[in-house]
């Protein structure tokens, strides 16, 4: 063997353990960046999954403020929730938000001003929606009677 080979091969013998060191290292490093972005994939994924819970609760409050508001006026005194005609109605919640456990309630109303103050009644009507009989968004707004 000339001098130039077993140098050659010398320097690949001092080198033997330095490869799997290199590829353990690479593995490791390529394990914990893996793990970093399923950690913030998953994160992102719960994130955009309550925000679609509180959109929806919020819409539904909102329309059924809309929808009280276009009702006749219920005076307090003779506010009864379980006597349909004197109170207000809910409205009909879509199939997949009940399946997945939504529910709106109406708080009684509560005088804010009464008839002798200035000749109008003004209530204070609040109305919360639930998921799973947790409150998710709840919202108050005030209705006038004559």
């Amino acid at each position: 063997m000339t001098w130039l080979a077993k140098n050659k091969w010398n320097s690949l013998r001092r080198q033997e353990g330095s490869i799997l060191i290199d590829i353990l290292a690479g593995v490791t490093l390529l394990g914990f960046i893996g793990t970093s972005f399923m950690t913030a994939f998953s994160t992102a994924y719960m994130s955009v999954e309550l925000t679609q819970e509180r959109v929806a609760a919020e819409s539904l409050a909102k329309s059924q403020i809309e929808y009280i508001k276009l009702q006749d006026y219920v005076a307090v005194a003779d506010y009864n929730p379980s006597d349909p005609a004197n109170c207000y109605e809910l409205i009909d919640i879509p199939l997949h938000l009940t399946g997945a456990g939504f529910s709106i309630e109406i708080s009684e109303p509560e005088i804010v001003t009464s008839k002798g103050q200035g000749g109008f009644e003004l209530q204070s009507v609040n109305v919360t929606v639930e998921r799973n009989d947790q409150s998710m968004f709840k919202i108050s707004f005030y209705k006038r009677g004559i």
